[in-house]
């Protein structure tokens, strides 16, 4: 019998929604590579390497870093697992969709969860986390989103890192969409737990879920009184296949690892500064394009990696992604929850976060929101992008 089915070959696109973000030919080519054993000690060696690199780029010292097999969600998750027991009293920071996730997370691990909100798109604030912290005194975790994905919202995290630790609790942080594009620094900020994802910043295929963990977790860990909810995520018994001993978990994603090992080499080759400098460039053209446009951003305080826009009162939001996509071969995101059909997000992240996505991305919009009726096909939105480059 003939096999008539003809293979696989996804379009080329540009990738500026939120996530994942465009990933270089080097790192799709390093998922090609020849597959080894996941004990055998040249991968064992690409561990190590991307262990090394992780801590570069999370800018820490923890021994306990390293890529949990699964996306950012399951980094979230091996957080929340490891760190919270049935009983235990947790803050967690609600301004969007992923401060929501982390919530329940904590609830279906047996935590006593209470919030601290705050409208969609805006941050948090510290003075309501010192509240809160007062208000439960036997905090555990408190855990905060710096870079929500739903929203844009650039949440700052010094101060509130300093209120968690006077209070005597452990600070887990949500770095999905800010590793490798956006100033974070574990050590520095004294971050208990982090964690991120592999499709975002570091412009690598989904899969992998990079997490960093301090000492003050590490002791919470040891000290537990019960085994962690989830065999898979229990990092007790990864962290010894990560480690020396090198004890069989389970069997690693070997090509991803890979391809994450190639992608933190790009990031640590072009600086993890300048690419953070690179981010804040094409985010304040992208910004003054879309200005021209007549549209408006929904954080007072934006993510470069993740722009986040009002859609103006009688433009159809799905037609203009659709054609978007279509017609040009763009994707950018639309809204979540109470921003269905009233946002769109659009990503800068890693390789996506170029002066060739941000210049394209602007003439497709301003002509297709002059055929739509909500600009002017006059309106210079790539003249004011380009003005930002020249200064």
């Amino acid at each position: 019998m003939t096999n008539t089915l003809a293979p696989f070959a996804p379009p080329q696109r540009i990738l500026m929604g939120p996530g994942p973000s465009d990933v270089p030919a080097h790192v799709l080519a390093a998922l090609a590579a020849p597959t080894l054993g996941h004990l055998d000690p040249v991968y064992l060696r690409i561990m190590d390497e991307t262990r090394q690199m992780l801590q570069q780029v999370f800018r820490t010292q923890n021994q306990l870093t390293l890529a949990i097999s699964g996306t950012g969600s399951a980094g979230m998750e091996a957080c929340v697992a490891n760190l919270v027991e049935r009983g235990d009293e947790v803050i967690v920071c609600v301004n969007g969709v992923f401060g929501g996730r982390m919530k329940d997370v904590a609830e279906r691990y047996g935590a006593q969860v209470h919030t601290v909100d705050a409208p969609w798109g805006a941050t948090i604030e510290a003075e309501a986390v010192r509240a809160a912290l007062a208000a439960h005194p036997r905090t555990k975790v408190l855990g905060i989103v710096h870079a929500e994905t739903s929203t844009g919202a650039h949440q700052p995290l010094e101060e509130i890192s300093t209120l968690v630790h006077d209070a005597g609790a452990l600070l887990l942080v949500d770095a999905v969409t800010s590793l490798g594009g956006l100033e974070l620094r574990v050590d520095d900020w004294r971050i208990d737990a982090c964690y991120s994802g592999t499709q975002k910043c570091l412009s690598c295929p989904p899969g992998l879920a990079p997490v960093s963990f301090s000492a003050a977790a590490l002791a919470a860990m040891d000290a537990r009184k019960t085994k962690v909810g989830s065999w898979y995520l229990d990092m007790a018994l990864i962290r010894n296949y990560w480690g020396s001993d090198r004890v069989y978990h389970h069997t690693a994603p070997v090509n991803m690892t890979y391809a994450l090992h190639a992608a933190l080499a790009t990031v640590i080759t072009e600086g993890l500064d300048a690419r953070i400098a690179r981010h804040g460039l094409h985010h304040r053209a992208l910004r003054a394009g879309l200005q021209a446009l007549g549209l408006t951003y929904i954080p007072a305080r934006s993510l470069t990696s993740l722009n986040a826009v009002h859609i103006p009162d009688g433009i159809p939001d799905a037609r203009i992604r659709t054609r978007l996509l279509e017609e040009f071969g763009i994707e950018i995101g639309g809204g979540l929850g109470p921003f269905k059909g009233k946002a769109w997000r659009i990503g800068l992240m890693g390789a996506s976060s170029s002066r060739r996505n941000v210049t394209t991305l602007l003439a497709a919009l301003e002509t297709l929101l002059g055929e739509e009726g909500g600009a002017s096909t006059n309106s210079g939105a790539v003249a004011a992008a380009t003005k930002v480059y020249s200064a």
